[in-house]
């Protein structure tokens, strides 16, 4: 199938590789300067030139205006029936508004929460995927090279990809904040003069406890390097999909204490510069998602 994977970054690289090792062909674009290093990536200079040839259309680009700035670029030229997937974390009631617009053009558009981080291109990317079933039929042979086994699978009409993954990032909200609170306890807590050893202690939990998980091994791994954690800085940025999930918690009237605590922590660390906590939580978004880590005392 001839796709153009627009966004070439980290997670947007990963996903057009995983579809040429796949044998498909990509047709890739990115407004910054791409290496090409060991794959088979067509680049393109210019958007019009990405998409001409394509039945389906995988957008990997920041969240917001960028979407739509692209959108107005290549519909024009797309022909009737190609699919649009928005694989970024687009707000849902957005992605519903281009699912109608893209019906103006007699296109296709897909909403896709996509999890998996910088690893993605490795094990596999999740897939969450919403909007028109017959669409969605079509391009799973594309998810299926893009995805972890099982890993991908339709969600619902218009939207629903993007709310399950806005759900989804206030979930690993909460998880992150719950493993950096208790860290924290062990690190400065009752104990602290006996120095109890944090990569001992989470390479011990990574076998057989309840709290295993991805996130523990790489909070394993980066206690095994550091556990003073003193050049880094405490503020934690935030793509703002944990406060929609604490929005939509109030409007739909559904307790959510621990998700809203934890987009509140976030917010007070930016105006303090945090606490081990929130280092602990900057350096595992680093880990999974390849987030920026300020030094301490940057700007």
């Amino acid at each position: 199938m001839n796709v153009a994977v627009i966004g070439l970054g980290k997670m947007g690289g990963g996903i057009a590789q995983r579809l040429c090792n796949a044998g498909h062909t990509v047709y890739g674009f990115d407004t910054h300067a791409v290496t090409t290093h060991n794959t088979r990536i067509i680049i393109k200079k210019t958007l019009k030139e990405a998409v001409e040839s394509v039945s389906v259309v995988w957008l990997m680009v920041p969240v917001g205006s960028t979407v739509d700035t692209v959108l107005n670029e290549i519909m024009p030229h797309l022909a009737p029936h190609t699919i649009i997937v928005d694989g970024g974390n687009s707000n849902y009631l957005d992605s519903q508004k281009r699912a109608q617009k893209a019906i103006d053009y007699e296109l296709y558009y897909l909403d896709c929460g996509t999890s998996g981080g910088v690893k993605g291109i490795e094990h596999g990317f999740c897939l969450m995927i919403g909007g028109n079933q017959k669409a969605y039929e079509k391009i799973q042979s594309l998810c299926e090279a893009i995805a972890a086994p099982n890993g991908y699978g339709y969600i619902g009409s218009s939207g629903a990809g993007h709310y399950v993954k806005m759900i989804h990032n206030g979930i690993e909200y909460g998880l992150l904040q719950a493993y950096a609170e208790g860290f924290h306890l062990i690190k400065e807590g009752s104990f602290k003069d006996s120095h109890l050893d944090l990569a001992t202690i989470t390479g011990i939990w990574q076998h057989g406890s309840v709290i295993r998980s991805w996130l523990l091994d790489m909070a394993h791994d980066i206690f095994k390097h550091d556990q003073q954690l003193d050049t880094v800085s405490g503020e934690v940025a935030e793509g703002g999909t944990g406060a929609w999930t604490a929005e939509e918690a109030k409007k739909s009237a559904i307790p959510a204490p621990i998700i809203q605590a934890s987009v509140q922590e976030r917010a007070r660390s930016r105006e303090t510069g945090g606490n081990y906590a929130t280092k602990v939580i900057a350096l595992l978004r680093n880990a999974f998602g390849g987030h920026a880590v300020n030094k301490k005392g940057q700007q």
